[in-house]
């Protein structure tokens, strides 16, 4: 018996650890009310990002795109007792869902959210990251990522997500400007000196840097 992606990304998720009862409320309420619920990470990619949190320990998270917040709850498990996540979202629609995701995590006190454009807001953020998430508007993605690496701390990781893009970024026949753009993207990651880094193939594509210089 030959087995699928589905197949197989399902068989991970089951051996993986379990969401807490606040992630699957968020996520099964993100798929029942809001647009574009793939945009979720989801319970596999949020256990991914929940562990590499941990293994770094952060003080500070960034995290460029908030969508209802999973991410964000997923990652902020791994902060310092005393450490804090800041989370930019452009879209204000979002802002109430947020607030009352992060509520539903008690994690008021660990989760910033900053409404506005991220090319803006990251410049004049006075913190420097041990873990960077990006998830927002693809075709800005290398901005986001220069901006953001500025910030980081040697030794920090900067996680850059959707850079298979559907696996479009693997045909040549897709040449849509976010496919292009994102394979532009990989190839400058690739190239970067200052970073050690691994494309992972978990559900969109991960794409993990660390800053070594």
């Amino acid at each position: 018996m030959h087995l699928n992606m589905t197949d197989k990304y399902t068989y991970c998720e089951n051996h993986s650890g379990e969401e807490s009862k606040a992630l699957q409320e968020i996520n099964r309420d993100t798929y029942a009310r809001v647009l574009k619920p793939r945009m979720l990470s989801g319970h596999l990619q949020g256990r991914v990002l929940s562990l590499l949190s941990k293994l770094v320990n952060p003080q500070y998270i960034l995290e460029v795109g908030t969508y209802t917040g999973y991410s964000a709850i997923c990652l902020a498990e791994g902060l310092k007792a005393n450490g804090q996540l800041f989370t930019i979202e452009a879209n204000e629609e979002y802002e109430e869902i947020i607030k009352k995701n992060i509520s539903k995590a008690a994690l008021n006190d660990k989760i910033s959210l900053i409404l506005g454009n991220a090319l803006d807001v990251i410049p004049n953020l006075k913190q420097t990251f041990d873990l960077v998430f990006i998830d927002a508007d693809k075709l800005n993605y290398s901005k986001y990522y220069q901006l953001a690496i500025e910030k980081t701390n040697i030794g920090g990781i900067i996680i850059s997500d959707n850079v298979l893009w559907d696996n479009k970024v693997l045909d040549s026949n897709a040449k849509d400007k976010t496919t292009q753009h994102l394979r532009e993207f990989n190839q400058e990651l690739h190239q970067d000196k200052r970073t050690e880094k691994v494309l992972l193939p978990i559900r969109d594509g991960l794409f993990v840097s660390r800053k070594i210089k």
